[in-house]
């Protein structure tokens, strides 16, 4: 039997889930894969649009394009200006400790003002297996108005993300969105 214990995301009090605008979780488990493997593509920013076609207008911060806690950079996600993020946290995996990277943005415009906190978990499990969870917790309106749609814009476009690590860790194509498939439009990178 395995353990019934996993890794969660560590949260600021201002995006506890259950208490902002909007909150997705995506979780992937794949078998023969590994943490490390998982974090040197999601790690490195430089890497993104290789797999995630909903990326665009990268940044890297001035160290690199391997994120670390206190970096600053930019990219532009789900129709959304160029965003300014923070790196919160970044903590490669080690042996029986998962992996964690995070970061805030907040976006200003009056009333349409919104805040965002973006986190993931990258742990190796038992059988050769990791797991791969995404979360994401946003207040303002803007929020709001996205988690009204359905279906989830969001919550698929995250699942393309994490779909895509998977595939690209294996040598992959990324292959067929969600939202592609879900007629939501699709990324530039579909059309």
């Amino acid at each position: 039997m395995s353990s019934p214990t996993q890794s969660a995301i560590i949260w600021p009090e201002e995006f506890l889930p259950g208490t902002t605008s909007n909150f997705v979780s995506n979780e992937v488990i794949a078998s023969t894969l590994s943490a490390p493997l998982i974090w040197f593509l999601l790690s490195d920013i430089s890497k993104w649009p290789r797999y995630y076609n909903n990326v665009s207008s990268i940044t890297p911060p001035p160290s690199g394009p391997s994120l670390k806690k206190g970096d600053k950079f930019q990219f532009s996600t789900f129709g959304f200006p160029v965003l300014t993020c923070t790196v919160e946290e970044s903590v490669a995996p080690e042996y029986g400790k998962a992996g964690r990277i995070a970061w805030s943005t907040r976006l200003e415009n009056g009333e349409d003002s919104v805040s965002v906190y973006h986190a993931w978990l990258v742990e190796d499990l038992s059988g050769g297996r990791v797991r791969i969870l995404t979360q994401e917790s946003q207040v303002g309106k803007p929020a709001e108005e996205l988690a009204s749609k359905k279906p989830n814009k969001m919550l698929l476009g995250h699942q393309d993300w994490c779909e895509g690590l998977v595939r690209a860790a294996r040598g992959e194509q990324t292959g067929e969105t969600n939202l592609k498939a879900a007629g939501l439009g699709a990324y530039p990178k579909d059309m």
